[in-house]
């Protein structure tokens, strides 16, 4: 962790130097002598800002990464039995282990049905990776499922209440109504390639090889779903539902507060629009609320100011923090819109309770070594299903005129 808390002392000097170049940016402008070199020099500061904080990021995720080969459920015999069995597959093609394995447990793997089931502690670890690099994954509810979808109920209108004496009769109430959500599980897939090389040499892990080839193809793909996801044999993204004022908000909708500029935040008070979307949100989901984001918008916010002087936006107080706005801590994710005319840039909410991320149990890997000779494909896949399930919990800033 040395090379974290050197890069994290790196950040706050920048940060340090970024607020002096930007102070004196903003008196030129003032004084009506605004020059291309502070412009320039502020923004190659922030650009070093962003290389640090995604450089801290990285640090903090390796150190965070577990060992693979953890006892699973099973017990130890199986458990070596089964990595033996993956073993001996993924390097030379033997697949009898592994079939005699699954039909053992009442589970037929065939090429045919997509692959066979990658040993467990290889499964959770690229649970866990992809928890830590996929910005909307790591923030959101999780749920593992082993059918196809997940339901779940949610009451329209709740049972009837009130207050009665202590002697008085009980009326009867109304019973509650339920309605439900669904969360179908879509496919999701990832082909990493192997030399004869790699698969022969003894001393490469394969395990670790799998999971490090399919981690960040699967965030990729994920975070975007999660954000802009249409739901069509993929999640559906938080900002692809249907969208209302606040002051109209209803269920299946999210709430959105304006900038009242166009593409900008006002001139005057440019940070109330921030203000306004804290306070949008309800006081039980601010708690545990964050603020999303891409790397864009975050610069832009890195200049602005309350009215006391101090910058609204903070670099991480420790390593293996987020960077701070308004005391809630900032998720940046590239899928969100950039600043622009109605565009939807700024997510704020208790994504833990407003976005459900659903994951089948089981990743599979199939073995090609004809679709691109000399080269040995894997084709891995895993299921996952995601959608906002609580829609109050998640609010949106629109950079848009009143």
């Amino acid at each position: 962790m040395q090379d974290a808390h050197v890069t994290h002392a790196e950040l706050m000097r920048t940060f340090d130097a970024f607020k002096a170049a930007n102070d004196e940016r903003m008196a030129a402008i003032e004084r009506r002598s605004a020059d291309v070199l502070h412009e320039e020099k502020v923004a190659r500061i922030d650009a070093a800002l962003d290389a640090q904080t995604r450089r801290l990021d990285e640090l903090a995720l390796k150190s965070a990464r577990p060992q693979l080969g953890l006892e699973t459920g099973r017990d130890r015999a199986s458990a070596r039995e089964h990595k033996t069995a993956f073993e001996s597959y993924v390097r030379s093609g033997e697949s009898a282990g592994l079939r005699a394995l699954e039909v053992k447990a009442m589970s037929v793997g065939t090429p045919a049905d997509g692959g066979y089931l990658v040993p467990d502690e290889v499964e959770r670890e690229i649970g866990k990776r992809l928890a830590a690099i996929s910005p909307i994954r790591s923030i959101a509810s999780v749920r593992e499922i082993s059918g196809n979808a997940y339901k779940k109920p949610f009451m329209t209108a709740g049972p009837a209440t009130g207050w009665v004496a202590e002697t008085a009769s009980r009326p009867q109430t109304n019973s509650p109504t339920l309605d439900e959500l669904s969360f179908p599980a879509a496919e999701l897939y990832a082909m990493p390639a192997a030399t004869g090389a790699l698969l022969e040499d003894s001393a490469v892990n394969i395990d670790e090889w799998i999971a490090s080839e399919v981690e960040q193809v699967f965030a990729v793909q994920e975070g975007a779903a999660f954000v802009n996801g249409d739901g069509s044999n993929k999640p559906k993204g938080f900002l692809q539902y249907d969208k209302v004022a606040e002051g109209s908000w209803a269920w299946t909708k999210i709430g959105f507060v304006e900038t009242g500029a166009a593409g900008a935040f006002p001139d005057e008070a440019p940070t109330d629009p921030l203000i306004d979307l804290v306070y949008a949100l309800k006081a039980g989901y601010r708690q545990n609320a964050s603020f999303v984001m891409n790397r864009k918008t975050q610069s832009a916010i890195r200049k602005l100011k309350d009215e006391d002087g101090h910058y609204l936006w903070q670099p991480p107080s420790q390593v293996g923090m987020r960077a701070g706005l308004l005391t809630f801590p900032v998720v940046e994710a590239e899928d969100m819109p950039d600043i622009a005319t109605g565009s939807y840039s700024i997510a704020f909410g208790d994504f833990a309770r407003g976005y459900l991320v659903v994951d089948r149990q089981g990743v599979r890997v199939l073995r090609d070594p004809y679709s691109a000779k000399p080269y040995v494909l894997f084709y891995t896949t895993k299921r996952v299903g995601g959608g906002v399930q609580d829609f109050d919990a998640i609010k949106l800033l629109k950079f848009s005129a009143t």
